[in-house]
């Protein structure tokens, strides 16, 4: 048996179906470790929403451990360098810790490699944490390292094993070792939050999970799309810190009805995109497909459209709800997106730096590729389609529900006529015009 482990946390916070954690726990005695990543901290990733769900999730993990004789043991500073400083403090034998696909994380793992190695400290990387299977193991037949259309990897995806979900481990001895200090939300980073964001933690996504699976799931293939009845899981902050375990959640889902398979699907898309940003980390920034877009530079254009000011109700009240709630409609985001890049002709980075200010489910992988996605520099076999904000809303909202709740200027006008205020006499006072025309305004 192990004499001491060391379990770092990243991007899976929580106690269940934890693979990092369950082995870590096999050891006589254990470290639950979450370094402040100094490097991540003064990057985009340090947003004040994701600060503040992070902060909630770190404290819940913490009240789990205690329930199994452990606690969180907390460090700020590089990862590499608060690891090593531990592993020699306590004499352990390994770490472990959760595979991811980023390429910062990549070269997180060779770097801890590479300093615990002579220490004869074993770094253990465990797959099916972050994503349902590991990047590697759904690639094509034709030696390709990853997939660049979705159906087919979809196909694949679905036919792959996976491991039953692990439980809570029960107990944990932790060494001889000071916790440190939880962090608050302004130790992580200042700045204003979003006032209805969701709270993190391992607890709250699983009640989130399981009111959904006891119902709701079964019409999300029917009205995923619809803006009005926010028929959506909502789970995908949970999934990006970890809060939940993509793999459970997959596991629990039955996947021979309608709701359920749409569902899955979705699940799937996550894992297509993580598996594409592992086999080339540059599409975070860089066009997955060149296409040779001239983008224009227009300030002021980008200004109106993050504040929600566009002169499009159904556009605006997407951007609105993004800052309001940290969290944003899957086709309020598709809508927007298109906008700023298909009808304003702005770069797809722009707007993606922007939901990641406010997303607290924004990671580079989904985020940055379902920009390019809606773009026309990533993976869409229709590169050039352009998504009408009136025809959407005519399809999504075709009564305005949605744009009254989030803009609030056209709460008056009944129906669908509040989708085009600008045909109201004069307009409507204190709401911008269209910034732009489409045909049959």
């Amino acid at each position: 048996m192990v004499g001491v482990g060391i379990v770092l946390f990243t991007r899976d916070l929580r106690v269940r179906d934890n693979p990092a954690l369950a082995a870590g726990c096999r050891a006589e005695k254990v470290v639950p470790l979450f370094v402040l990543d100094d490097t991540i901290l003064a990057g985009r990733a340090a947003t004040p929403n994701r600060a503040a769900f992070l902060a909630a999730a770190l404290a819940e993990l913490d009240g789990e451990l205690k329930g199994m004789g452990g606690r969180l043991v907390v460090r700020r500073g590089t990862v590499v360098d608060e690891v090593d400083k531990i592993v020699a403090q306590v004499g352990a034998d390994v770490v472990h810790i959760a595979a991811d696909a980023s390429g910062y994380s990549r070269r997180r793992e060779n770097a801890l490699r590479e300093r615990l190695g002579p220490r004869g400290c074993e770094l253990r990387v465990h797959e099916a944490s972050v994503m349902t299977v590991a990047p590697e193991a759904v690639v094509p037949s034709t030696g390709r390292d990853h997939f660049a259309v979705f159906t087919p990897y979809f196909r694949k995806w679905m036919d792959v094993h996976r491991r039953a979900p692990l439980p809570r481990p029960h107990t944990m001895t932790l060494p001889r070792i000071a916790a440190g200090d939880l962090p608050t939300v302004e130790s992580i980073c200042r700045g204003e939050t979003s006032p209805k964001l969701a709270v993190g933690g391992e607890t709250t996504g699983r009640k989130l999970l399981t009111e959904w699976l006891s119902g709701p799931v079964e019409d999300y293939a029917a009205r995923s799309d619809d803006l009005v009845a926010d028929a959506t899981s909502r789970l995908s902050p949970y999934l990006h810190f970890g809060c939940l375990s993509a793999s459970e959640v997959l596991h629990r889902t039955d996947v021979t009805g309608e709701g359920g398979s749409a569902f899955a699907r979705q699940l799937a898309w996550r894992d297509f995109h993580h598996q594409l940003l592992a086999a080339r980390p540059a599409v975070a920034w860089k066009d997955y497909h060149d296409r040779s877009i001239r983008w224009r530079e227009d300030p002021r254009a980008v200004e109106a459209w993050s504040e929600g000011r566009t002169g499009y109700p159904i556009v605006d009240a997407g951007m609105r709800q993004l800052r309001a709630e940290g969290w944003m409609h899957g086709r309020a985001r598709l809508i927007a997106a298109s906008f700023l890049t298909k009808s304003l002709r702005v770069d797809w980075r722009i707007g993606a730096d922007h939901f990641l200010r406010w997303l607290v489910d924004a990671d580079l992988a989904n985020n940055q590729l379902n920009w390019q996605w809606v773009a026309g520099t990533g993976t869409d076999t229709r590169p050039n389609r352009v998504l009408n904000p009136l025809r959407q809303a005519e399809r999504f909202d075709p009564d305005g529900v949605y744009v009254r709740r989030w803009v609030p200027e056209v709460a008056e006008l009944a129906g669908a006529a509040a989708h085009r205020p600008w045909r109201e006499n004069g307009g409507v006072a204190g709401y911008p015009a269209p910034m732009i025309d489409f045909v049959g305004m």
